[in-house]
């Protein structure tokens, strides 16, 4: 997925957007239609993050959904204006060196002659569309780090972090294939972002859970103790937005209303979404003994992760495939992070690091087009990897070091909506009350110890 870029700014900047078809072989009319089609797609895009809302509201405990609400307002929103104010910039510079360029702040290229007519991206969208449907990526991949990080990170931390990382550094990534970067240049290949979105978040969000650690009583010497989300009826909901969203999605990232390329790809979107959750369903029951709904869920996205790179280039039996191995991937890597104790609490790192992963790989073995390497696919996964990991372990090593990114322990136990809100979510009754914190207490920590020393004089 790449826009054309402008030519260097025109002198005399005028006010209004131009509209102008000057011998361009694209009908205003076949222009119209594929900007209508993407601006569509930049909605469906949106509708991405009141699923991602949903699913993590709905896996994670009630006490904290007015946090896990609160942050996907802020993603969203503070995403679109920093992506406006130098992302977008960041992220297409025009002619660059392959590793960093910036093309300056704010959106004023859009008012320039050309920005806005069939010349701009060979009759696919204006400018505008270009920009709104680009933001709507740029806050996917913060809203990813949300979801491993949910019920014990402290918010004006979080928000630090998530303002910097849409600013600067999914940019800077991106730059490297989509803006015409040097991964461009070697022919690395992510048609919608399995690596440029969902990696780079899943990377920032193994990040931010190893730097914070796991929730209060999760983990013990010898097992690990299952914490029930609050909703699974919401993390339904929330997946099925979601996939309902990757249609905008992957369907988008064609670039226009093309018929036939559209088409394709979404149906390889729902092939690899369908047989990510049966893999994930089968595995699950399997390791378990007994189906369970929330790695079901998490198998379609990873089928769709794992079909966002290739989408557009690979064979329908492809996309079966990639969608099984998908689905048997996810469930191995949330039980592998449960393992060694990193604690994600809706599977976001196993959905979007490990199958993202996966997706792009899968490119190289799958594609139908013979100029795609698995090769050069591995560089770019490598490479994206440690770029964005390191990056967000510094940012978040920094907040760690001077704010704090951990809320206290009474704070996690009582819950984040009412520590760091002052409000609950749910309110049965109009006359709900908190938990007594005596009641979540963890075995053996300060809090249990100090209670106990209480009760007994």
């Amino acid at each position: 997925m790449r826009r054309s870029t402008l030519a260097a700014a025109v002198a005399g900047t005028v006010l209004v957007p131009t509209l102008a078809y000057a011998e361009d072989a694209v009908s205003p009319g076949l222009f119209t239609a594929n900007n209508v089609w993407m601006m569509l797609c930049a909605g469906l895009v949106f509708i991405m993050h009141l699923g991602f809302a949903s699913l993590e509201s709905g896996l994670t405990r009630a006490k904290n959904t007015t946090n896990i609400l609160f942050k996907n307002t802020f993603i969203i929103s503070a995403g679109i204006l920093t992506y406006a104010l130098m992302g977008f910039n960041l992220m297409y510079p025009g002619d660059f060196n392959g590793f960093f360029g910036f093309a300056g702040f704010g959106l004023s290229a859009g008012f320039d002659e050309g920005a806005n007519t069939p010349a701009y991206a060979s009759g696919g969208y204006t400018y505008w569309t270009d920009f709104l449907f680009q933001a709507m990526f740029a806050a996917t991949a913060a809203t990813i780090v949300s979801g491993a990080v949910a019920e014990r990170v402290k918010l004006s931390s979080f928000m630090i972090f998530a303002a910097i990382f849409v600013a600067i550094v999914y940019p800077i990534a991106g730059s490297w294939k989509w803006g015409g970067g040097w991964l461009d240049g070697m022919g690395f290949y992510d048609f919608a972002g399995s690596t440029l979105v969902h990696s780079v978040g899943g990377w920032g969000a193994l990040a931010g859970a190893m730097l914070l650690g796991p929730r209060l009583g999760k983990y013990t010497k010898d097992r690990m103790n299952p914490i029930p989300g609050s909703s699974m009826p919401l993390a339904a909901v929330g997946v099925f937005l979601l996939w309902l969203g990757w249609f905008g999605f992957n369907g988008g990232s064609v670039l226009s209303a093309d018929p036939v390329l559209t088409s394709f790809t979404l149906v390889t979107t729902s092939i690899a979404a369908a047989s990510g959750a049966l893999a994930a369903m089968t595995a699950s029951w399997f390791a378990a003994g007994k189906p369970d709904l929330s790695m079901s869920l998490n198998g379609i996205l990873a089928g769709l992760v794992g079909i966002t790179a290739g989408a557009d280039t690979v064979s329908l039996l492809g996309a079966v495939i990639i969608g099984l191995v998908a689905g048997g991937l996810v469930v191995g890597s949330v039980l592998m992070f449960d393992k060694i104790k990193i604690d994600d609490p809706v599977g976001a790192i196993s959905v979007h690091l490990t199958c993202g992963i996966w997706g792009t790989l899968a490119v190289g073995i799958f594609s139908t087009n013979p100029e795609h390497s698995f090769v050069t696919q591995l560089i770019g996964v490598l490479a994206y990897g440690a770029f964005t990991f390191a990056a967000a372990m510094a940012i978040f090593g920094v907040l760690k070091a001077t704010m704090g990114i951990r809320v206290g322990e009474a704070e996690e136990l009582e819950g984040l909506d009412l520590a760091e809100h002052g409000a609950h979510a749910y309110d049965f009754g109009g006359g709900a009350t908190v938990k007594g914190i005596e009641d979540e207490l963890v075995p053996g920590s300060a809090l249990a110890r100090a209670k106990l020393a209480e009760s007994q004089g």
